[in-house]
């Protein structure tokens, strides 16, 4: 029973994860405000720290890079806890291509899984 539900655990983040980045992609942020936290801090590329409402709103405004992919991903379940690491990939505005790295944490709340912090490099 327990591997069943690790197993579906981790094809729920693998999910979420998914969608995480489509999303960024779409500036979807009704799906970031129905999976992020009320708590939910982001580290930016450039180093700042924003808050939920300042994410939503970032996300809105759309993503200056385009084609954004996930690779490479691993996840880490800790019981009630969850870190994603993978690897992206991306065309930028100019048409080169960029790469970067992103850390997502997952709590796993009453009312589901919620993404609580997210940082996010690029190379």
């Amino acid at each position: 029973m327990a591997d069943e539900t690790t197993a579906r655990h981790l094809e729920t983040l693998k999910q979420l994860n998914h969608h995480y980045v489509r999303s960024v992609g779409e500036a979807d942020v009704e799906w970031f405000d129905r999976h992020l936290s009320d708590d939910f801090h982001n580290t930016n590329p450039d180093g700042t720290l924003i808050e939920r409402a300042a994410f939503l709103a970032q996300i809105g405004r759309g993503s200056a890079v385009k084609n954004l992919r996930e690779h490479d991903v691993k996840i880490r379940l800790l019981g009630s806890f969850a870190i994603i690491h993978a690897r992206t990939s991306y065309t930028r505005p100019d048409g080169s291509t960029g790469a970067g790295w992103y850390t997502d944490d997952w709590q796993l709340r009453p009312e589901g899984w919620r993404c609580v912090s997210a940082h996010v490099s690029r190379s």
